[in-house]
């Protein structure tokens, strides 16, 4: 019985559908398109549960990885149907305002990244995986994606940084704009 449970890519599926719902969320956004991704990964995991392979690797890097794939063909569809309309959370849900907020800000600073950036994100912080994890599913080396991750993730802070400095001189005209030289930036 023992030997069984642990061949089962997917026998604790919670976990796993959390993880992979998070990763589709922060690539394509809360709501429908993350729950049909979510779907399809788990859709094809149990259509093709037999050729998991635990030697290489765990349940959550298998899955993301076909996650990857489905998540790609959804940003193709959407590329090709910009007209698609995207459900956002209820109002008066626990956390929607703190939520809807960190949203409103990041995702137009996500979308700037490039594909490989806006993934390595995805992986760490939606999927809540170790460099060592995103490494097996992106067949690098764990040095290479912790470099890559955080240089994505150095960008994605000059993007919010520079929206944030906008805001700022927009909400006041007459404050003149910071210059390095300025005592505020010594």
């Amino acid at each position: 019985m023992r030997s069984l449970f642990a061949s089962d890519p997917l026998a604790n599926p919670e976990p796993l559908i959390r993880r992979v719902y998070a990763f589709a969320a922060y690539r394509l956004g809360d709501g429908p398109d993350a729950e049909d991704v979510t779907s399809e990964v788990f859709e094809r995991a149990l259509r093709y549960r037999d050729s998991y392979d635990r030697s290489k690797g765990e349940p959550v890097a298998w899955l993301l990885g076909i996650a990857r794939s489905c998540t790609s063909a959804a940003l193709a569809a959407r590329a090709n149907n910009p007209a698609t309309v995207h459900d956002s959370p209820e109002i008066g849900t626990p956390g929607f305002e703190d939520d809807s907020v960190r949203r409103l800000s990041l995702a137009p600073a996500l979308a700037q990244l490039a594909e490989r950036d806006q993934e390595l994100v995805a992986l760490r912080f939606g999927a809540d995986l170790t460099a060592a994890q995103m490494a097996q599913i992106l067949v690098s080396k764990t040095n290479t994606v912790e470099v890559a991750l955080h240089r994505a993730l150095a960008r994605l802070r000059s993007i919010l940084e520079s929206e944030g400095e906008h805001e700022q001189s927009a909400a006041d005209p007459r404050k003149p704009s910071a210059r390095a030289g300025s005592p505020e930036h010594a």
